[in-house]
């Protein structure tokens, strides 16, 4: 019976004739989609938004690496259909669990769109089915949260059902690596479930690297964003340390660079932002101290990064100070409110963190992203100013969040009584009224300590 089902799943992913449920049509759920369908897959998309299903079915995204264009053209082909009914799975020989796993105001992991998916997924799974967790999580969730769910309906991991976890690796905005090139970690409860999850994703991913369990494939996904988190938590204080010495810490990381082995660059910035590195190295410090074990580099790097907002808010505040300015009352333009260049997202951005408590400490602030029309802000939203010679001429401070490519940076500093650059985008001009984060001259630097 066991190797039938195996056997049976495996040839039918072989020959395209398996069907795929995507939960979750978001930035990880909607490329996986995409890259199944063009694997000769029909997909079937799930999710609680009836907007996003609506966007969706009618040939439009709101993904910024994948265009309307593919959606329509998969969509009229019939290879991909969105819903907001749940009873789609149980047409699914595949499912791929794509849902936010964000943390609550104590950081705590909330797994409740996990919960909510795996029982959908109970109620309506059939007998032979895959299930592959992607989103990121913590150690053990897989086996200690999805699988008894799943078993308690009487069927048999790896003989009855197949479990797997597979961390996502999306990089939103990334012009070399994508879904399909970006080599893809899997792990099952039992080899047969590795086999069949590992069958299944070499059909749309080109590298697939098999790991021994599902608790190793959820802490390699935790280890390479603690790895950033932390890194980029030590260039920060890197830049704190060079606005006390009075020297550039840019100029002190491209020559570090230089060197051929043993170091890898990381760039300082007003604080983390996206889906993934603010959040995901929380998920392993909360497992750990269930073992009584305090994650003191995690916690350190978090802290740093956390603070950074509110360090460069505090840093503006000296700068605007230097022309004798308060911050309340000032016209403060923020530049670029996305969390990376290049792109729409705003997931855990600082520059929100930074037009919060702007706003607070009663600046006039507003913004300008290319990327990005309106954000919602409280009850209403908030439009993105036309970038133009007003402006910026009636600006009291322009501060650089994200360096967006779009941007014209003669322009902007030609224009622009005083610049805070939080991303070194203006790198090679030297003005006096511009000023960088870890630039080494700013004024009475260090008055707030991050820690």
């Amino acid at each position: 019976m066991s190797m039938n089902l195996k056997e049976k799943l495996i040839a039918m992913i072989e020959n395209r004739s398996a069907r795929i449920c995507v939960i979750g049509m978001g930035y990880v759920g909607l490329p996986l989609a995409v890259e199944a369908c063009e694997a000769g897959f029909i997909v079937d998309g799930y999710d609680v938004s009836e907007r996003k299903v609506n966007i969706l079915n009618s040939g439009g995204s709101d993904v910024d690496d994948i265009s309307a264009e593919t959606v329509a053209k998969l969509v009229n082909a019939g290879k991909m259909k969105c819903t907001t009914d749940p009873s789609v799975i149980k047409n699914a020989d595949i499912i791929a669990i794509c849902v936010p796993t964000p943390l609550n105001k104590t950081k705590d992991p909330d797994v409740s769109y996990i919960l909510d998916s795996c029982g959908k997924i109970k109620q309506f799974m059939k007998p032979g089915t895959l299930a592959v967790l992607e989103s990121t999580t913590y150690p053990g969730t897989t086996e200690e949260l999805i699988l008894p769910m799943l078993e308690d309906n009487g069927l048999k991991v790896g003989v009855d059902f197949f479990l797997a976890f597979s961390p996502e690796r999306v990089d939103p905005g990334n012009p070399v690596y994508q879904t399909h090139n970006t080599p893809k970690v899997v792990g099952g409860v039992t080899p047969a479930c590795t086999e069949v999850a590992k069958a299944f994703y070499e059909t749309t991913i080109e590298t697939v690297v098999p790991v021994s369990s599902t608790m190793a494939a959820e802490m390699v996904k935790l280890l390479e964003n603690t790895f950033r988190s932390v890194n980029i938590g030590l260039v920060n204080e890197v830049a704190l340390m060079c606005d006390r010495l009075g020297i550039d810490a840019w100029e002190i990381i491209d020559a570090a660079a230089t060197k051929p082995f043993g170091f890898m660059a990381f760039y300082p910035g007003p604080g983390l932002g996206g889906h993934c590195i603010p959040i995901d190295p929380h998920y392993l410090s909360w497992k750990l101290k269930s073992l009584n074990y305090y994650a003191r580099f995690i916690e350190l790097a978090g802290e740093i990064n956390g603070n950074m907002p509110a360090y460069v808010v505090s840093q503006a505040g000296d700068i605007l100070n230097e022309f004798g300015k308060a911050i309340k009352g000032s016209r403060i333009v923020l530049l670029g409110m996305s969390y990376k260049r290049d792109i729409s997202d705003l997931r855990e951005s600082p520059a929100l963190d930074l037009f919060q408590i702007f706003r607070e400490k009663g600046a006039d602030v507003v913004f300008n992203d290319p990327y990005v029309e309106t954000m919602q802000w409280g009850d209403g939203e908030v439009e993105s100013a036309e970038l133009n010679e007003k402006l910026l001429r009636e600006a009291d401070l322009v501060l650089i969040a994200t360096d967006h490519s779009d941007y014209d940076w003669e322009f902007i500093m030609n224009n622009s009584p005083l610049v805070f650059d939080t991303r070194n985008a203006l790198k090679g001009y030297e003005d006096k009224k511009i000023y960088r984060l870890g630039g080494g001259r700013l004024p009475t630097a260090g008055s707030v300590n991050p820690h």
